[in-house]
């Protein structure tokens, strides 16, 4: 646990957001935040998801983020598993050195975590099979039958007990988004009507967490499930998670978030529409901004693939949005993911400070313009994307 600095109760507010935003917007251009739920936010965030449980590792995402805040990045994404949960550490690391330095206000950074993918601690044991066993069933956290494929929980008591490990982890006493971690994975091995009876289980827990003070708000990152076909097992309906959350309570619940993949090469959240809204056939983003949650992006590189090999139907980026880059393909991909209407901010997982200086970069040119981005989305215009 890091300094009580830190620990103070605060969380992202309208008037932090706004006063980071105002104080690195000098030759930014004017859409390099995203002014959404009242908060002002950085087109581009910290994502933590690669890397090896290491020092070394540590070391390079504490600096990258400490990097990135400087130069006017304030969303920072993390998840109790990341790394044997030494991701969560590295970035409660970052937030206290600049904190206790005067750099920024807890205020004025949006910091979110996931919970529900049970996380190893430090390094992976031996034998990973007993250690999820033991750290869950064996703590009387869930029943035998909740802990799904060996690693995925919804109880409430799990998830409860890893909230307070990410909090503890960050350093912080409240959380402004917090994730059930890919929920889909349990539809794999139990029906409906169960899932969303554990579903409503968990988010119970989780209103309760806001009423504690705990958190800001809550949400779903899902990797496949809201993408997939709708005749897919594991597809999962925005307006279905939404009506959860509503059910628990009412129009003043907090189910605000949602995090998915969209990259060049999974334009889906973006083009196909799987998702059905009162009656109506929707893309995932437009049935998420009808259903009132806000939307962070997560892969933008397709975890590095769209660097090493540029699509080869991607048009050239008009000249005000190009930056003079050694690798034009992560620039493209990045300026697409960060365009793509409907999106919050979109996560790039950065350890290294010529990536942070590429990002930081791109906030000083506008985002690409919609007819570049169906373009770039689009290998084959004919393709049906219907789900």
């Amino acid at each position: 646990m890091v300094s009580e600095l830190v620990t103070q109760r605060s969380y992202a507010t309208e008037a932090g957001t706004h006063r980071f935003a105002r104080r690195h917007g000098a030759g930014k251009a004017a859409d390099a935040y995203s002014q959404l739920a009242r908060l002002e936010l950085s087109s581009i965030g910290i994502g933590t998801y690669l890397g090896q449980p290491c020092e070394e590792t540590d070391d390079a995402y504490t600096a990258a983020i400490v990097d990135a805040v400087r130069r006017g990045l304030n969303v920072i994404d993390t998840a109790a598993n990341f790394r044997c949960q030494r991701s969560e550490r590295a970035v409660g690391r970052a937030l206290q050195q600049l904190i206790q330095a005067g750099e920024i206000y807890r205020s004025e950074v949006l910091v979110a975590s996931a919970g529900g993918m049970v996380a190893f601690d430090t390094q992976p044991p031996t034998d990973k099979a007993h250690f999820l066993r033991s750290a869950t069933v064996g703590r009387g956290l869930c029943d035998e039958g909740e802990l799904v494929a060996g690693c995925h929980c919804m109880a409430p008591a799990f998830l409860e007990q890893s909230l307070a490990a990410s909090l503890d982890n960050l350093g912080l006493s409240t959380l402004d988004v917090y994730y059930v971690h890919n929920p889909e994975t349990q539809l794999h091995l139990i029906d409906r009507p169960q899932f969303f009876e554990r579903l409503r289980r968990a988010f119970e827990a989780l209103e309760q967490a806001v009423d504690r003070g705990q958190l800001r708000a809550y949400g779903v990152t899902s990797w496949m499930g809201v993408r997939a076909r709708r005749t897919d097992r594991d597809y999962l309906s925005l307006q279905e998670v939404v009506e959860v959350a509503q059910d628990i309570a009412g129009s003043r619940h907090h189910c605000k978030a949602l995090q998915i993949p969209l990259n060049l090469a999974m334009p889906e959240a973006f083009l196909q529409p799987n998702q059905e809204v009162r009656g109506q056939l929707l893309t995932p983003l437009d049935a998420a901004r009808q259903l009132g949650l806000v939307v962070f992006g997560s892969s933008p590189l397709h975890q590095g693939r769209l660097v090493q090999n540029r699509l080869p139907h991607v048009p050239p980026l008009p000249t005000m949005c190009q930056l003079p880059e050694r690798d034009p393909a992560a620039v493209e991909a990045l300026q697409f993911a960060r365009s793509i209407p409907g999106i919050a901010s979109t996560l790039v997982g950065m350890r290294r400070s010529e990536h942070v200086a590429t990002a930081a970069r791109l906030l000083h040119h506008p985002r690409a313009p919609l007819e570049w981005l169906c373009a770039a989305a689009r290998p084959n215009p004919s393709a049906s994307y219907v789900g």
